[in-house]
Protein backbone atom coordinates (compact mmCIF):
# COMPACT_ATOMS: atom_id res chain seq x y z
CA UNK A 1 0.00 0.00 0.00
CA UNK A 2 1.53 3.54 -0.81
CA UNK A 3 2.92 5.50 1.80
CA UNK A 4 -0.63 8.50 2.31
CA UNK A 5 1.89 11.60 2.65
CA UNK A 6 0.42 15.71 3.29
CA UNK A 7 2.62 18.25 1.07
CA UNK A 8 3.51 21.37 3.10
CA UNK A 9 3.98 24.20 1.23
CA UNK A 10 5.53 27.42 3.66
CA UNK A 11 6.54 30.45 1.76
CA UNK A 12 7.76 34.19 3.16
CA UNK A 13 8.65 37.51 2.19
CA UNK A 14 11.78 36.78 2.37
CA UNK A 15 11.75 33.90 -0.04
CA UNK A 16 13.68 34.57 -2.82
CA UNK A 17 13.87 31.54 -4.81
CA UNK A 18 11.62 28.48 -3.33
CA UNK A 19 8.26 29.96 -4.37
CA UNK A 20 5.11 28.48 -3.65
CA UNK A 21 4.37 26.92 -6.81
CA UNK A 22 8.21 25.72 -7.32
CA UNK A 23 7.29 24.10 -3.88
CA UNK A 24 4.18 22.54 -5.06
CA UNK A 25 5.54 21.18 -8.51
CA UNK A 26 8.95 19.66 -6.67
CA UNK A 27 5.88 18.03 -3.85
CA UNK A 28 3.95 16.51 -6.83
CA UNK A 29 7.08 15.35 -8.73
CA UNK A 30 8.24 13.65 -5.83
CA UNK A 31 5.54 11.89 -5.11
CA UNK A 32 5.36 10.36 -7.97
CA UNK A 33 8.78 9.27 -8.05
CA UNK A 34 8.53 7.42 -5.17
CA UNK A 35 5.02 5.87 -5.37
CA UNK A 36 3.36 8.17 -2.62
CA UNK A 37 -0.29 8.89 -2.16
CA UNK A 38 -0.47 12.86 -2.20
CA UNK A 39 -3.58 13.37 0.45
CA UNK A 40 -3.33 17.02 0.21
CA UNK A 41 -0.89 19.83 0.20
CA UNK A 42 -1.31 22.58 2.74
CA UNK A 43 0.62 25.77 2.94
CA UNK A 44 1.22 28.53 5.12
CA UNK A 45 2.75 32.29 3.97
CA UNK A 46 4.49 33.56 6.73
CA UNK A 47 7.82 32.80 8.98
CA UNK A 48 9.42 29.86 10.45
CA UNK A 49 10.11 31.08 13.40
CA UNK A 50 7.10 29.64 14.96
CA UNK A 51 4.72 26.82 14.70
CA UNK A 52 1.53 28.47 15.29
CA UNK A 53 1.40 28.39 11.46
CA UNK A 54 -2.35 27.15 10.03
CA UNK A 55 -1.39 25.42 7.50
CA UNK A 56 1.34 23.31 9.27
CA UNK A 57 -1.12 22.70 12.63
CA UNK A 58 -4.03 21.26 10.02
CA UNK A 59 -1.01 19.04 9.24
CA UNK A 60 -0.31 17.87 12.50
CA UNK A 61 -3.60 17.19 13.23
CA UNK A 62 -4.21 15.23 10.49
CA UNK A 63 -1.28 13.06 11.18
CA UNK A 64 -2.39 12.42 14.40
CA UNK A 65 -6.07 11.01 13.79
CA UNK A 66 -4.21 8.77 11.29
CA UNK A 67 -5.18 10.77 8.24
CA UNK A 68 -2.33 10.27 6.67
CA UNK A 69 1.06 8.45 7.33
CA UNK A 70 3.72 11.11 7.13
CA UNK A 71 4.61 14.91 5.89
CA UNK A 72 6.42 15.93 2.83
CA UNK A 73 8.68 19.50 2.15
CA UNK A 74 10.73 20.57 -0.15
CA UNK A 75 13.32 21.79 2.18
CA UNK A 76 13.64 21.34 6.05
CA UNK A 77 13.66 24.73 6.77
CA UNK A 78 9.95 25.26 5.18
CA UNK A 79 8.64 23.54 8.35
CA UNK A 80 11.19 25.69 10.95
CA UNK A 81 14.26 27.32 11.24
CA UNK A 82 14.50 26.31 15.22
CA UNK A 83 16.26 23.59 16.53
CA UNK A 84 14.33 23.39 19.81
CA UNK A 85 10.78 23.26 17.42
CA UNK A 86 12.89 20.32 15.57
CA UNK A 87 12.97 18.40 18.56
CA UNK A 88 10.03 18.89 19.94
CA UNK A 89 8.51 17.90 16.43
CA UNK A 90 11.14 14.70 16.06
CA UNK A 91 9.94 13.90 19.64
CA UNK A 92 5.88 13.90 19.12
CA UNK A 93 4.19 14.30 15.50
CA UNK A 94 7.01 12.63 13.69
CA UNK A 95 8.25 9.81 16.26
CA UNK A 96 5.13 7.81 14.72
CA UNK A 97 5.33 9.53 11.71
CA UNK A 98 7.38 10.04 8.28
CA UNK A 99 9.06 12.81 7.43
CA UNK A 100 10.29 13.49 3.76
CA UNK A 101 12.49 16.44 2.32
CA UNK A 102 12.48 16.25 -1.67
CA UNK A 103 16.19 18.51 -1.56
CA UNK A 104 17.38 17.26 1.96
CA UNK A 105 17.21 13.66 0.83
CA UNK A 106 15.87 13.02 4.31
CA UNK A 107 13.44 9.79 4.76
CA UNK A 108 13.16 8.38 8.39
CA UNK A 109 11.73 5.68 7.29
CA UNK A 110 15.15 4.34 7.83
CA UNK A 111 17.72 4.82 9.89
CA UNK A 112 20.08 6.89 7.37
CA UNK A 113 17.71 9.06 6.91
CA UNK A 114 17.40 9.85 10.93
CA UNK A 115 20.93 10.38 10.90
CA UNK A 116 21.00 12.88 7.97
CA UNK A 117 18.22 14.76 9.60
CA UNK A 118 19.95 14.54 12.99
CA UNK A 119 23.70 15.83 11.24
CA UNK A 120 21.61 18.63 9.53
CA UNK A 121 19.78 19.87 12.21
CA UNK A 122 22.90 20.18 13.78
CA UNK A 123 24.76 21.78 11.60
CA UNK A 124 21.84 24.04 10.88
CA UNK A 125 22.06 25.38 14.52
CA UNK A 126 25.38 25.59 14.50
CA UNK A 127 25.30 27.91 11.18
CA UNK A 128 22.92 29.89 13.04
CA UNK A 129 25.43 30.42 16.05
CA UNK A 130 28.05 31.29 13.80
CA UNK A 131 26.39 34.05 11.73
CA UNK A 132 24.86 35.32 15.45
CA UNK A 133 28.59 34.70 16.74
CA UNK A 134 29.36 37.09 13.39
CA UNK A 135 26.73 39.62 13.66
CA UNK A 136 27.37 40.33 17.30
CA UNK A 137 31.00 41.07 16.85
CA UNK A 138 30.34 43.63 13.85
CA UNK A 139 28.06 45.45 16.12
CA UNK A 140 30.48 45.42 18.98
CA UNK A 141 32.96 46.92 16.24
CA UNK A 142 30.53 49.58 14.78
CA UNK A 143 29.57 50.67 18.39
CA UNK A 144 33.25 50.95 19.25
CA UNK A 145 33.68 53.02 16.32
CA UNK A 146 30.84 55.76 17.54
CA UNK A 147 29.16 54.57 14.09
CA UNK A 148 25.17 54.28 13.90
CA UNK A 149 23.85 50.74 15.22
CA UNK A 150 20.09 50.75 14.84
CA UNK A 151 18.01 53.62 16.20
CA UNK A 152 20.01 56.36 17.28
CA UNK A 153 19.53 57.16 21.15
CA UNK A 154 18.47 60.16 22.96
CA UNK A 155 21.85 62.20 23.76
CA UNK A 156 23.03 62.09 20.29
CA UNK A 157 22.61 62.72 16.01
CA UNK A 158 23.99 61.52 13.52
CA UNK A 159 26.68 63.22 11.86
CA UNK A 160 27.17 65.05 8.40
CA UNK A 161 28.37 60.93 7.26
CA UNK A 162 25.10 59.67 8.38
CA UNK A 163 26.80 57.07 9.96
CA UNK A 164 28.83 58.56 12.74
CA UNK A 165 26.86 59.36 16.35
CA UNK A 166 27.97 62.94 17.91
CA UNK A 167 26.56 64.27 21.09
CA UNK A 168 23.45 66.25 20.71
CA UNK A 169 24.37 69.30 23.42
CA UNK A 170 20.77 70.28 24.18
CA UNK A 171 19.75 66.22 24.83
CA UNK A 172 22.61 65.74 27.18
CA UNK A 173 22.29 68.74 29.18
CA UNK A 174 18.94 66.53 29.91
CA UNK A 175 20.53 63.78 30.63
CA UNK A 176 22.74 65.14 32.97
CA UNK A 177 19.36 66.82 34.65
CA UNK A 178 18.08 63.85 35.24
CA UNK A 179 20.81 62.14 36.41
CA UNK A 180 21.08 64.85 39.28
CA UNK A 181 17.96 64.93 40.43
CA UNK A 182 17.93 61.12 40.17
CA UNK A 183 20.56 61.08 42.53
CA UNK A 184 18.65 63.96 44.68
CA UNK A 185 16.43 61.55 44.94
CA UNK A 186 13.42 62.53 43.01
CA UNK A 187 11.02 59.97 41.43
CA UNK A 188 11.16 59.35 37.57
CA UNK A 189 7.48 60.93 37.38
CA UNK A 190 9.06 64.24 39.49
CA UNK A 191 11.89 64.39 36.57
CA UNK A 192 9.63 64.26 34.01
CA UNK A 193 7.83 67.51 35.08
CA UNK A 194 11.03 69.55 36.06
CA UNK A 195 12.63 68.68 33.02
CA UNK A 196 9.30 69.84 31.27
CA UNK A 197 9.15 73.31 34.01
CA UNK A 198 12.74 73.69 32.52
CA UNK A 199 11.95 73.36 29.36
CA UNK A 200 14.08 70.55 28.26
CA UNK A 201 12.52 68.60 25.09
CA UNK A 202 12.08 65.04 24.53
CA UNK A 203 12.51 64.37 20.94
CA UNK A 204 9.23 62.67 20.56
CA UNK A 205 6.17 64.17 21.84
CA UNK A 206 5.37 67.16 24.11
CA UNK A 207 6.51 65.86 27.24
CA UNK A 208 8.79 63.08 28.89
CA UNK A 209 7.62 59.59 30.38
CA UNK A 210 8.85 57.88 33.30
CA UNK A 211 9.54 54.68 31.34
CA UNK A 212 11.67 56.94 28.95
CA UNK A 213 13.57 58.32 31.82
CA UNK A 214 14.25 55.46 33.62
CA UNK A 215 15.81 54.30 29.60
CA UNK A 216 17.66 57.38 30.03
CA UNK A 217 19.42 57.06 33.02
CA UNK A 218 19.94 52.87 32.70
CA UNK A 219 22.26 53.77 29.66
CA UNK A 220 25.79 54.28 30.13
CA UNK A 221 28.83 54.51 27.90
CA UNK A 222 29.39 55.09 24.24
CA UNK A 223 26.41 55.12 22.41
CA UNK A 224 23.96 52.14 21.55
CA UNK A 225 20.89 51.19 19.80
CA UNK A 226 17.70 51.74 21.26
Amino acid sequence: MALRIIGYVRTSTTDQSLGREAQRSKLLQFAALHDLTLVTILEDAESGATLDRHGLQTALKMLDRGEADGLAVVKLDRLTRSLRDWQWLVENPFRNRELLSVQDAVDTRTAAGRLVLNVLLSVAAWERETIGERTSAALRHKISKGERCGSVKYGYRLADDGRTLVPDDAEQAAIRRAKELRAQGTTFRGICQILSEENFKPRVGATFHPASIGRMLARNGKPVAI
